[in-house]
């Protein structure tokens, strides 16, 4: 599974450097593929609503056929509705797929991996009875063979198969049960959706409007040109020469279609405990990302942590000394080991084990040693997760690298402590914010850097020697040229003297600070 998951990275990676090259990383729509499901999903209740008013279950086929024969609104309604349904399908998969690629499946991630497996099920279920209720020769063949694989069940007393044996016409009942469940389904994963997402703080529900609005247009303009097609009307008594497929909902229907029921039940059943054990086979070795860790010695109570952590894993509470502040706590099992609350906690109290604020200065101490002697080079944080393409790319530029697990985690004593080691100037690079592992890790990044935000980078530091940009798989002139443009402005400025105490004064001031609170 491990395998699989780096192949499918390695393929992923190659279809985000193509779309960056299209729309740029800001407008990429694999980034976005979860906001598009639930915008997508919106759309169609939005055209379902339309299209429930219209639509008969006394005479199925007809009512879709006026619809069909109304240029104004009925055509192009019903082609937002049924070209939207195909890209919901292709959103939910690209995002899962991005998620099992960047091992977002497991741990406290499992909630929402299980919840989408769900969500998926009822999307099929839902589009499946859409496609029934037009009655078509692909809607009588899809009820056919569902009716085929039901009927092997020990559920009804009759089998479902009988309806459609052409002896008598399908009885309304029949296309009333199909529209309801074609319309309670996608009302009912609502609340599906929160669960999916109830583990996330201050989730992100629709894509940037600009994306959006341009989806929407897409759709309607697609409707309009191409409108979705119509087949003949089902007969149950006659064979139709061709019928098309849809292979968003329908791709395992010419399969299910030559194997025994049980055979599509097993097959069917396979996938889907295949699907909910990926959070067990692809969690990472026990310890290998710990829990974040408080240490209540040096927590000064500012609250900082919590409003920062992207997955509510931290709260406050009373302390066990007589100090009157209260205390940060982390939940081991809604914590991701993303690390950003390292880098909101000035005192350095608070992070992953090996990765807080003080296991960062100890790193960037022993950068500054081997910078000594060398020529002054500027330093550029990344993220772990960069793409080895452009970290080859920085270091034939001559610049120092240095790997975080997110850049959300960097504390700003590492920017300050790289400027008073002698580097000209540092830049960090971070992932497209709707790519961020940590999911809020460049916007926090920016706010302590340059908005004064705990743990703000210091008034003492010069600014205009700091940096912040993206770093986007295959976007190797942007990458650069952020570079350049910042070794163009710190050239300008008074070359800067390496500071041997400097760095050894700012951890004084933080372990000061938390001495002092725990006074």
């Amino acid at each position: 599974m491990k395998r699989l998951q780096r192949l499918t990275l390695r393929v992923l990676r190659a279809l985000d450097a193509a779309f960056h090259r299209l729309y740029g990383w800001r407008w990429n729509p694999l980034h976005q593929s979860g906001t598009l499901a639930f915008a997508l999903l919106l759309v169609l209740i939005v055209t379902g609503l339309y299209l429930l008013v219209v639509y008969r279950v006394g005479s199925p086929w007809e009512s879709v056929s006026r619809l069909q024969a109304d240029l104004w609104l009925g055509r192009w309604i019903r082609g937002v509705h049924r070209y939207a349904s195909d890209l919901l399908v292709v959103a939910v998969a690209a995002h899962a797929i991005r998620l099992f690629a960047q091992q977002r499946s497991s741990g406290p991630r499992a909630l929402a991996w299980v919840s989408g497996i769900f969500l998926m099920a009822l999307l099929l279920v839902s589009g499946w009875t859409g496609f029934v209720m037009v009655w078509d020769t692909f809607g009588s063949q899809l009820a056919v063979a569902g009716a085929r694989v039901f009927d092997t069940l020990p559920v009804l007393s009759e089998p479902v198969a009988r309806i459609f044996a052409g002896d008598r016409p399908v009885p309304p009942a029949f296309f009333f049960i199909n529209l309801f469940l074609h319309v309670a389904l996608p009302l009912g994963a609502a609340a599906g959706i929160w669960l999916h997402v109830s583990r996330i703080a201050r989730p992100t529900l629709l894509p940037p409007r600009p994306l959006l609005t341009a989806m929407v247009v897409i759709l309607v303009v697609t409707a309009v040109v191409l409108p979705a097609p119509l087949p003949p009307k089902a007969d149950s008594l006659a064979v139709p020469a061709s019928v098309p497929v849809n292979l968003f909902y329908a791709w395992w229907l010419p399969l299910a279609e030559r194997v025994p029921p049980w055979a599509v039940w097993a097959g069917a059943l396979g996938l889907v405990t295949l699907a909910l054990a990926v959070p067990r086979l692809t969690r990472p070795p026990l310890g290998a990302r710990p829990p974040s860790v408080v240490d209540p010695r040096l927590c000064t109570g500012c609250n900082q942590c919590p409003q920062d952590c992207p997955w509510e894993a931290i709260t406050m509470r009373k302390r066990d000394d007589d100090r009157p502040t209260l205390v940060a706590h982390v939940n081991p099992d809604l914590c991701v080991s993303c690390g950003i609350c390292a880098g909101s906690c000035a005192p350095m109290g608070v992070g992953p084990p090996g990765r807080t604020g003080r296991d960062q200065v100890q790193a960037i101490r022993a950068l500054a040693r081997a910078m000594r002697g060398k020529p002054a080079a500027i330093v550029a944080v990344t993220c772990e997760n960069a793409a080895p393409g452009q970290l080859d790319a920085l270091a034939r530029e001559g610049v120092v690298l240095h790997r975080v697990s997110c850049t959300g985690n960097l504390h700003s004593s590492v920017v300050e402590m790289a400027l008073a080691a002698g580097a000209p100037g540092v830049i960090v690079y971070s992932c497209p914010p709707r790519d961020c592992r940590g999911r809020e890790g460049p916007k926090w990044l920016e706010q302590r850097l340059f908005h004064d935000r705990e743990a703000e980078l210091q008034e003492r530091v010069d600014r205009r020697r700091v940096a912040t940009a993206t770093m986007a798989v295959g976007e190797f002139d942007a990458t650069l040229a952020s570079l350049r443009a910042l070794q163009a402005q710190v050239s300008a400025l008074e070359v800067p003297g390496q500071d041997d105490d400097q760095p050894d004064t700012v951890c004084r001031s933080a372990a000061t600070a938390a001495g002092e609170g725990a006074a």
